[in-house]
């Protein structure tokens, strides 16, 4: 039987070493509770014919310990506005801080360090987001370690135990469903205490069940202090929202 079914979570105690990761915060950080801040900020594109631009004075906050959703028709901006938290790209003009850094001021050698400590990005394909060739146990640890934050074997096993993937521990991405792919990829996400866990379309590919589980496991670890910011056009994804970032033609528009 698929551990997709009959699934439960383990008990979720906020202290847990496994989400301990490298310190955030920094003046201009929006406060405490944000896990990432847009100010002004301007995003453009440059194509053959024209420049396009995909946010427009854009300023926002996206909580920690919240599942904040994006919105919008396609052209929107919702793209453009994860690579910017995910730290993959930088504003034309703006600020853009995550975890309290200013990534419109790093170079992108800087940004990538900065991505790979406190960002972690959810493809909409589940196995887009883990090692073909590495077990679960295996992906949870190399993935608190990138972070700069490892695990011993005991705490990543705890963390699949959580996610209903203790029996999976010696699973590579070919033996596991769907559902399972994205939990622990979700797992890999959070492990180490990132500011932000960016999630593009993570239930798209998912049936309902599957789906079902893998929002379970973004609400219930988001109590733990990361902050999830999902782009989605899924009512499965909204009915579990504790905000919305809503955009259309680049602009934030009222709910």
């Amino acid at each position: 039987m698929s551990n997709d079914e009959g699934f439960r979570f383990a008990p979720d105690p906020f202290d847990d070493p496994v989400f301990a990761g490298p310190a955030a915060g920094g003046p201009g950080a929006g406060g405490p509770d944000a896990a990432a801040v847009c100010r002004d900020v301007v995003k453009t594109y440059r194509t053959a014919t024209e420049t396009v631009t995909a946010l427009d004075g854009v300023t926002l906050q996206v909580p920690r310990a919240q599942v904040t959703v994006v919105v919008g028709p396609s052209g929107s901006g919702k793209s453009s506005l994860l690579r910017l938290l995910a730290c993959i790209d930088s504003p034309d003009a703006g600020q853009v801080l995550v975890a309290g850094e200013r990534v419109d001021r790093l170079r992108p050698r800087a940004r990538r360090k900065l991505r790979q400590r406190q960002v972690a990005y959810l493809f909409q394909r589940p196995g887009e987001n883990l090692f073909p060739y590495l077990d679960a146990l295996t992906q949870v640890r190399l993935a608190a370690e990138l972070r700069g934050a490892p695990v011993d074997a005991a705490q990543a096993t705890d963390l699949l135990a959580r996610l209903g993937l203790a029996e999976r521990a010696d699973h590579r991405p070919a033996q596991l469903s769907g559902g399972e792919q994205q939990r622990l990829a979700v797992a890999c996400g959070v492990v180490g205490g990132p500011a932000l866990v960016v999630a593009d379309e993570p239930t798209a590919e998912l049936d309902t069940a599957a789906a079902q589980r893998v929002l379970a496991a973004m609400t219930d670890l988001a109590r733990a202090g990361v902050g999830f910011v999902v782009s989605s056009h899924d009512p499965r994804v909204m009915s579990i929202a504790d905000g919305f970032i809503r955009l259309d033609h680049g602009r934030l528009v009222a709910a």
